[in-house]
């Protein structure tokens, strides 16, 4: 059988920490299969690249043979060209006295030349996940700056968010997390994000009737999933890494490939209106795809009570509220 063409695979922050956990493991086949070669396409900004050296030799020294070729650069049309999958993970993190709103707007100077520079450079068939936080709202821009790439290519990561919350049930449950299936999360990749747990199941029965703790569900359950990052900076020193870099590969590996039936993944991705969401918000649905780039759609009629209904009303709000701040960079 002739060896397939490689697929050309862009990730920016590349020497980072995130970048760092996930880069052995493209190379290593866990994001695209393990008999398709990849094109690494390697970003940073100039104060990273010595870093970056040092990473793309510990790339070559790992002998990967999926790895047909490695491009270290701070170009953008360099990083992008003919890249059928872009990871936007580098981002500035926010740092003391910075508010949220500063955030946005020192994000969006990144995000929207990269979403030109997508949408001038990149292969027909590309498809984005952006990673770097906040995620939902630099999707919003990159996808903005980059009408001629269709919107359903776009994604923002909540697959952490996912795999936290399935954890933290399983361990409730005495369960395997394997049994946890169909857990959403609605709204922002934020600590305003709410973890349904109500449409969630373990082993195919709804979490609330294997879990009868409504407190622990309305109460702990959310507040840890959305103050995770915050606990496990406090406990490492640093932000999340190798279980972002994780979530990525999920992330990627949900979107190319079918959903097992009856399942969904959670996945940020454009609002068309369903569950009465203001259109063009990237938001995090429920989502079920055939694998096929804008083979996606979100999971409809699913049901919410009121404490459900409240939660993703706030989510929604704030992530208005973001959309606003960077109107004069949404083209």
């Amino acid at each position: 059988m002739p060896a397939k063409t490689p697929v050309h695979v862009t990730v920016t922050g590349a020497a980072g920490q995130i970048g760092y956990s996930l880069l052995f493991r493209i190379a290593s086949g866990q994001l695209l299969g393990p008999d398709q070669p990849v094109v690494l396409r390697l970003l940073e900004i100039e104060p990273g690249m010595k870093a970056l050296e040092g990473v793309v030799m510990e790339i070559d020294d790992g002998a990967f043979p999926l790895v047909s070729d490695i491009v270290a650069t701070t170009d953008l049309d360099t990083a992008f060209d003919g890249c059928s999958w872009a990871l936007l993970v580098g981002s500035v993190p926010r740092k003391a006295g910075m508010e949220r709103g500063d955030l946005l707007t020192v994000n969006g100077g990144i995000f929207g030349p990269q979403g030109r520079a997508i949408a001038a450079n990149a292969a027909s068939d590309v498809r984005i996940l952006v990673v770097g936080n906040p995620c939902n709202t630099n999707c919003l821009i990159a996808r903005s700056n980059a009408p001629e790439v269709p919107a359903d290519r776009w994604f923002a990561m909540t697959r952490l968010d996912q795999n936290r919350a399935q954890t933290q049930l399983a361990k409730r449950a005495a369960a395997p997390v394997s049994s946890v299936t169909n857990l959403a999360i609605w709204g922002n990749h934020s600590a305003t994000q709410f973890p349904d747990f109500a449409n969630a199941r373990i082993d195919g029965t709804p979490v609330p009737e294997v879990i009868a703790d409504t407190e622990w569900l309305q109460g702990e359950f959310i507040t840890t999933v959305q103050k995770r990052g915050a606990a496990i900076i406090e406990a490492r020193g640093l932000s999340s890494a190798a279980s972002a870099a994780s979530a990525a590969i999920d992330s990627v590996v949900s979107i190319r490939t079918p959903t097992p039936e009856g399942d969904w993944t959670s996945v940020a991705v454009v609002s068309n209106g369903e569950y009465g969401i203001p259109e063009g918000l990237q938001f995090g649905f429920p989502v079920r795809t055939d694998g096929q780039p804008g083979g996606w759609q979100v999971v409809e009629g699913l049901s919410h009570d009121a404490f459900a209904t409240e939660r993703i009303r706030i989510t929604t709000e704030e992530l208005e509220g973001e959309r606003a701040e960077v109107a004069d960079l949404l083209p």
